[in-house]
């Protein structure tokens, strides 16, 4: 199978808009932290604190990135932010990132470092083709971790990654769809790694790569889009 990741729809809006896609193969997915993971993470957690003691959040140049972003797209509301920005918020405040499996805690563990936001699905449960792009009428949203979600689409003009009219993330990087989240028995997963004007989603992708490599065998696959470069093609993918 392949698998194409594009940004046409809205690359002459967000020309400052740059993602790494991160295709990763061959996964064993630890359900536990494993002890270097968690070592690792709590690494990277007290560098974050280091790093912004004493800066607001607005301060924090990803974050407000982000912020400026979610507003040209008409997300006014403090309760919509960036999952980078609550990933930052919670550790700053002393709380610890969540252990969900191996495979999120890495990449969420990379999202802090880097003040990027990253999101993975599962190769296996998405369509042949998923596109950052601007909300249609069709679109369906399942949120993830609600019991007996109900579709929650998305409102007019808010950009989304879809596969088809299936929504994988609402608000761009804010929640994350039901229906191909990363589990244990993953074996393929997309990982998406945005910015928008401020920080370097190679660097991201490629610590992110090495992290996976360690934490989950994983075999990675890095593409970039831009602008001037706005979808890519993995091709013969064993999901």
């Amino acid at each position: 199978m392949s698998l194409t990741v594009s940004i046409t729809d809205f690359a002459e809006t967000f020309p400052d808009f740059r993602a790494a896609a991160v295709l990763t193969t061959g996964l064993t997915i630890p359900a536990e932290r494993p002890d270097a993971l968690q070592a690792e993470i709590a690494r990277r957690e007290i560098l974050c604190r280091d790093r912004h003691a004493g800066s607001a959040l607005s301060e924090i140049a990803g974050i407000a990135a982000w912020r400026d972003a979610y507003k040209k797209f008409g997300i006014k509301k403090t309760s919509y932010r960036s999952s980078v920005e609550r990933l930052v918020k919670n550790v700053l405040a002393d709380r610890p990132l969540a252990c969900i499996n191996g495979f999120v805690d890495a990449y969420n563990a990379v999202s802090l470092d880097h003040v990027l936001p990253i999101g993975a699905d599962d190769v296996a449960c998405i369509g042949d083709a998923v596109a950052f792009r601007f909300s249609r009428e069709d679109d369906t949203f399942y949120p993830l971790g609600r019991e007996d979600a109900e579709n929650d689409p998305p409102k007019p003009g808010e950009v989304v990654l879809a596969s088809g009219s299936a929504v994988l993330c609402r608000r761009w990087n804010w929640y994350q769809d039901a229906r191909s989240p990363i589990t244990e028995g993953t074996r393929a997963a997309l990982v998406t790694i945005q910015s928008n004007g401020v920080g370097d989603p190679e660097a991201a992708a490629a610590d992110l790569a090495d992290l996976l490599d360690r934490t989950c065998g994983a075999t990675s696959t890095i593409e970039l889009l831009s602008a001037s470069r706005p979808e890519i093609v993995f091709k013969h993918i064993n999901a």
